[in-house]
């Protein structure tokens, strides 16, 4: 019976093409007789993994669509209670920026407020899941997870920034008589 050795790979060299290239370097020496891989489970793997990874991707884009319409909703129903508020300062003279400015800072300071709840809870649920399946720890990657929590940060301000923003200009387009 000749000796065996089976070795498992890191996740980037399983693919069917890698892993042709790696026989193919490993079958180069003269003590190596046979070299195998389940060439159907690789290749079942792909295929899954590519499945999976648009449905998710799908699900991920649909769920963060109905997020910013859901934000974007509460931000204009908070400013439909300001628009009086807005139309005053509009009729004592004041220019666009000024009324604008106060209540965009406004918006830039709870979108950041947001950023931080949304960093604090995606890491809580990191250190959550890390603790019940210690694997995932070797995923862990902090170079992404700090341009995810920056990401969030952006997306946080620019989203409330917008909406606010958005909602200022409309309700100073407005004539009175359209407030109500």
């Amino acid at each position: 019976m000749p000796t065996s050795i089976d070795f498992t790979l890191k996740e980037e060299y399983v693919d069917s093409s890698k892993l042709a290239e790696i026989k193919a370097d490993i079958s180069q020496y003269p003590i190596v007789d046979v070299v195998k891989y389940p060439n159907a489970v690789v290749g079942q793997m792909q295929k899954n993994f590519r499945i999976a990874s648009t449905v998710l991707i799908v699900i991920a884009v649909l769920m963060a669509i109905a997020v910013i319409v859901l934000i974007d909703n509460t931000i204009r129903l908070a400013m439909f209670s300001n628009r009086f508020l807005i139309k005053t300062m509009q009729m004592v003279g004041a220019t666009r920026w000024f009324i604008a400015k106060p209540l965009d800072t406004r918006a830039i300071i709870n979108g950041a407020i947001s950023g931080i709840i949304a960093i604090a809870g995606l890491y809580a649920a990191i250190l959550f899941s890390e603790k019940l399946v210690p694997y995932l720890q070797t995923l862990h990657d902090n170079k992404m997870l700090f341009l995810l929590f920056f990401v969030l940060m952006i997306l946080g301000i620019s989203i409330t920034l917008f909406s606010t923003h958005r909602s200022v200009i409309k309700y100073l387009r407005l004539k009175l008589d359209e407030l109500y």
